[in-house]
């Protein structure tokens, strides 16, 4: 069975398994329906009022799936930079490459015309707090406030609804995913490509690591704020498309996620949390 209009393969079987489990109260959630199907790109004013309500299942962290194409995704955190993103985005058009870009919502303040263009250019935005800090140390109601904010400036200021979490240094806890996903019906995202761009301004380094680890259902981690990082990305781009792999968003990649599982974790993230870059 396919799952119908927008929603992802993912999304689907875990509501399809809700239902089996809770078919006297199908008519309850009937109500909620039209939010299934709801792509992300919708205008602000077609958008219904309150945070996005979701009834399945909340999912383990995401890291990596399970494929026998070669897809993978490519990943950028910390941005938008208000010359390096720009810079990115023409690297990425040039090859018709889409990635997903884990913003800063004071950035996004900060960088409103860019943060448009990621959308009208076809990537993936997604949360990754306001100020950037290691969640897993903050109490639930500034949890919530973190992705709030942020949550609101991408909405507001490009009409995109995010759908997912990327927990700044990696750091969370079932704290942070509990409100992320009662918040807001975010999947928490981790990687299990890390470079450590942020470590090694180094970008022949840099595109090295990241090569070397690219493989079917890989999550790249990057960061669109290092000089070194956006001279990295040509050359890893050319050589993965030399060697016939194909970039899709996070968001696409869960839904192809062939484990037969909630979640892969197929691979490790990068390092721990505690190893905190500057």
């Amino acid at each position: 069975m396919s799952a119908p209009g927008n929603i992802s393969r993912r999304r689907f079987l875990r509501t399809l398994t809700l239902g089996a489990c809770a078919l006297p109260l199908s008519r309850a959630f009937g109500a909620m329906g039209s939010e299934f199907g709801l792509h992300p790109a919708t205008p602000l004013t077609d958008l219904p009022p309150g945070p996005l309500t979701n009834p399945s299942v909340m999912l383990p962290p995401f890291r990596s799936a399970l494929l026998s194409t070669p897809h993978l995704a490519l990943t950028f955190d910390d941005g938008p930079h208000g010359s390096l993103t720009p810079r990115l985005l023409d690297t990425l058009a040039q090859r018709q490459v889409k990635a997903t870009f884990y913003v800063i919502g004071r950035n996004v303040e900060a960088h409103p015309e860019i943060a448009r263009r990621i959308v009208e250019e076809g990537h993936e935005i997604a949360n990754h707090t306001w100020s950037h800090p290691a969640l897993s140390g903050l109490s639930a109601s500034r949890v919530a406030e973190e992705l709030r904010r942020t949550h609101q400036i991408v909405l507001e200021t490009t009409g995109y609804r995010m759908t997912n979490l990327r927990p700044p240094y990696g750091a969370y806890n079932e704290r942070v995913r509990e409100v992320a996903f009662n918040g807001h019906g975010y999947d928490t995202i981790m990687w299990s490509v890390d470079p450590l761009d942020w470590k090694f301004r180094n970008s022949a380094r840099v595109s090295r690591e990241l090569i070397s680890g690219a493989a079917p259902g890989a999550v790249l981690l990057c960061h669109d704020i290092h000089p070194t990082t956006v001279a990295a990305i040509p050359p890893v781009l050319d050589d993965l498309l030399a060697r016939q792999f194909q970039f899709v968003t996070i968001d696409r990649l869960m839904s192809m996620d062939q484990s037969g599982r909630q979640d892969s974790n197929l691979r490790p993230p990068g390092p721990k949390p505690g190893a905190l870059p500057s």
